[in-house]
C-alpha cells in the first residue's frame, strides 16, 4: 500500500497537478428584481470557455436544470455528482454565501469563476458574472449583467 501512495504522488508531482486547495466564501448579491428565485449555477471554465467543474448549483428542482442552457449543454456531455453542490434559489435583494475549493492549479492559468442564471419566463443569462482565477483578480468586487449585482470572493485563511 505503501508503494501505491507513493506512485500515486510521484504521478501528481510529475503530471503538474497540484493536490492543494484554497477554500474560498463567495457571496452572490442579487439586484432587487421582481419574479420567481434565481437559479444559478457557478462553474469553473478553462481559457477557451470550456466547463471545467461545477461549484454549485443554487435551485432546488433539477426539473428546471435545463434552463441554464449552457452549462446544461455541458452535462449532457459530462455529468457530474451534483447533490452535494446544490442548494436553494436566490430571490431578487437576497444574497447567497457559498464555499468554494479552488486548486492551487487553476491560479494564474486562464480559468475563470462564471456565474450562469435563468428565472422563470425572464431574461436567461449565459454568463451573469464572470471572475477571472488570477491571483490579482479574484478578490475583487465583480458586477453582474443579469439577476446578479455582484459577486465577491474571499480566501478563508
Amino acid at each position: 500500500m505503501k508503494h501505491f501512495a507513493r506512485i500515486s504522488f510521484l504521478f501528481l508531482l510529475i503530471s503538474g497537478i497540484s493536490v492543494s486547495a484554497q477554500k474560498y466564501r463567495c457571496l452572490i448579491q442579487m439586484t432587487n428584481y421582481s419574479g420567481e428565485g434565481a437559479y444559478i449555477v457557478a462553474s469553473v471554465v478553462d481559457a477557451k470557455g470550456n466547463y471545467r467543474k461545477t461549484l454549485a448549483v443554487l435551485g432546488p428542482e433539477k426539473k428546471w436544470y435545463k434552463n441554464l442552457k449552457e452549462w446544461n449543454k455541458a452535462q449532457k456531455v459530462k455529468p457530474e455528482q451534483l447533490s452535494a453542490i446544490t442548494g436553494a434559489s436566490v430571490s431578487g435583494g437576497d444574497r447567497a454565501v457559498k464555499t468554494f475549493d479552488i486548486p492551487d492549479s487553476w491560479l494564474n492559468k486562464g480559468y475563470r469563476l462564471r456565474f450562469e442564471t435563468a428565472v422563470e419566463d425572464r431574461e436567461y443569462h449565459a454568463i451573469d458574472a464572470e471572475i477571472p482565477l488570477a491571483t490579482e483578480a479574484i478578490s475583487t468586487k465583480t458586477e453582474g449583467k443579469g439577476y446578479i449585482r455582484y459577486v465577491k470572493l474571499s480566501r478563508i485563511q
